[in-house]
C-alpha cells in the first residue's frame, strides 16, 4: 500500500464515491423504471464494491467502509493512527457519491437509503450476520494477501452482492456505516437509522476480536498486500 497518507484519503474518497454511486445509483434507476429482480441489484452491488477495489486496492487497500476500517483496528491489522485518514475519505466520498446520483438520476427511492421493510429485529440480525461474512473475507484477503491468487479481491464484492439478493429487500444490504448515512441525509431518510449504525460496527468489532492477524506488519498488509504465505 501506499504511504502517503493523501494519496490513501484520495483512494477511499474515489473508490467509496465510486461504490455508494454504483450502487445507491441502480437503486434509484430501478425505481425510475419500474423495479428489476434483485439478482439484477445482487450483480450492480457486486460491480460497486468490485470496480474501487480493482482500481484501488494497491494505494489504501480499498477499505470503502468504516466497519471494514473499524475491524482492521481493531484486529491490529492497520494502526489506529491510521483508521481517521481513512474514515474522513469514506464520509467524503459517499456523500460524494450520493450527491452525484441525485444530480444525475433525481431524489427517487429516498437516493438509496437503507430503509427497513421488516422488524428492527430482523434487520438487526440480518446486518450483524452479513457484515459478519464481509469482514471474514477481507480478513481472509488480508492475512493472505493477493500474489497470484487476484480471484480472492471478488471475495468482499461477492460477499455484498449475496447479502444484496438475501436481506436487500428486508434492509436495502447496508453493511457499511458510510453508505448508510450519506443518502440518509441527503433525502432526510431516518427511519431505523440507529440498527444500522450499531449492528454492523458491532459486528465488525466481534469479528475482528475473535480472528487476530498471525502476523504483524504495519508497512505491507491489508487487503491490498501482494502476498502472505500463511
Amino acid at each position: 500500500m501506499n504511504r502517503s497518507p493523501w494519496r490513501r484519503i484520495l483512494a477511499e474518497l474515489g473508490g467509496t464515491a465510486l461504490l455508494v454511486g454504483i450502487g445507491t445509483g441502480a437503486i434509484v434507476y430501478s425505481a425510475k423504471i419500474g423495479g428489476v429482480p434483485q439478482w439484477e441489484m445482487a450483480i450492480a452491488w457486486f460491480l460497486a464494491v468490485l470496480i474501487p477495489i480493482l482500481l484501488f486496492v494497491r494505494i489504501s487497500g480499498a477499505h470503502l467502509n468504516p466497519a471494514v476500517t473499524l475491524g482492521l483496528a481493531v484486529s491490529g491489522r492497520i494502526a489506529w493512527a491510521e483508521a481517521p485518514e481513512y474514515l474522513l475519505g469514506q464520509f467524503v466520498g459517499a456523500f460524494l457519491g450520493s450527491g452525484l446520483v441525485a444530480v444525475s438520476l433525481g431524489n427517487g427511492a429516498h437516493l438509496g437509503s437503507t430503509l427497513p421493510s421488516t422488524s428492527l429485529w430482523i434487520v438487526f440480525c440480518g446486518e450483524a450476520l452479513f457484515t459478519t461474512v464481509l469482514l471474514a473475507s477481507v480478513f481472509a484477503l488480508s492475512d493472505r494477501g493477493e500474489g497470484a491468487f487476484r480471484w480472492r479481491l471478488a471475495l468482499p464484492p461477492l460477499a455484498v452482492g449475496v447479502s444484496t439478493y438475501f436481506i436487500g429487500p428486508l434492509s436495502g444490504s447496508s453493511l457499511n456505516p458510510a453508505r448508510t448515512i450519506a443518502p440518509a441525509v441527503l433525502s432526510g431518510s431516518f427511519t431505523g437509522i440507529w440498527v444500522y449504525l450499531i449492528s454492523v460496527p458491532l459486528a465488525a468489532s466481534c469479528v475482528a476480536l475473535a480472528w487476530r492477524p498471525r502476523s504483524v506488519d504495519r508497512l505491507d498488509r491489508g487487503p491490498g498486500r501482494l502476498d502472505a504465505r500463511l
